[in-house]
């Protein structure tokens, strides 16, 4: 098991980046949330990685954040019909404090709305994650301390609402980061859609 890496970043793209690490190049496939946190392409990096092994194929997938590889594992191992494609949407779609809320609060309408999950699939995360021994009282503990910010739902707000308009996740995402490195006042969730619209236009 490759636990992380340790390197420099020599590729960043929204879906994967590529490290580094002594002469070999490790092509890590990664979520949105960890690529808005990564430094520029040719700075040190330490990435933290989950190794799957297919027939075909050894794919790593890396991370940030602790918490971000614990929920993409809990995905993986614990839903049934959710494998890594569905639990990077996951991670891309919610920051971790909004998809604990949403299944703490059974709220499969905010998880449905992720970019490749569908209202089964969201009904299952929530059935199968609360089920699970632990996870339930842990998470509703995490999410009274850590309830989402106002910048956090009106952000999310807006990404969904662009994503209900037929943009893509990643377009979605990277119009709203433009928004923001702009610097102004946090603007409403309409604004936000308004600003977005004309960057996407």
């Amino acid at each position: 098991m490759i636990a992380f890496l340790e390197g420099t970043l020599v590729e960043s793209l929204p879906t994967q980046i590529v490290v580094n690490v002594h002469g070999v190049g490790y092509q890590v496939m990664i979520p949105i949330s960890s690529f808005e946190r990564l430094p520029t392409p040719g700075s040190a990096v330490k990435i933290l990685t989950h190794l799957t092994v297919r027939e075909d194929a050894h794919v790593l997938y890396g991370f940030c954040t602790a918490g971000e590889r614990d929920l993409f594992r809990l995905l993986l191992h614990h839903v049934t019909g959710v494998g890594p494609k569905i639990a990077l949407s996951v991670l891309s779609g919610l920051s971790l404090e909004m998809f604990k809320s949403a299944v703490v609060a059974g709220d499969t309408g905010t998880i449905s709305k992720i970019s490749g999950v569908g209202k089964k699939t969201a009904e299952r995360i929530v059935l199968e994650l609360k089920d699970k021994v632990g996870v339930a009282a842990e998470w509703e503990a995490s999410s009274a301390k850590n309830a989402p910010s106002l910048e956090d739902v009106r952000l999310h707000d807006a990404v969904l609402a662009l994503i209900s308009l037929g943009y893509k996740q990643v377009e979605a995402h990277k119009a709203i980061r433009v928004i923001m490195k702009a610097g102004a006042e946090m603007p409403t969730s309409e604004e936000l859609i308004r600003q977005a619209l004309k960057i996407l236009s």
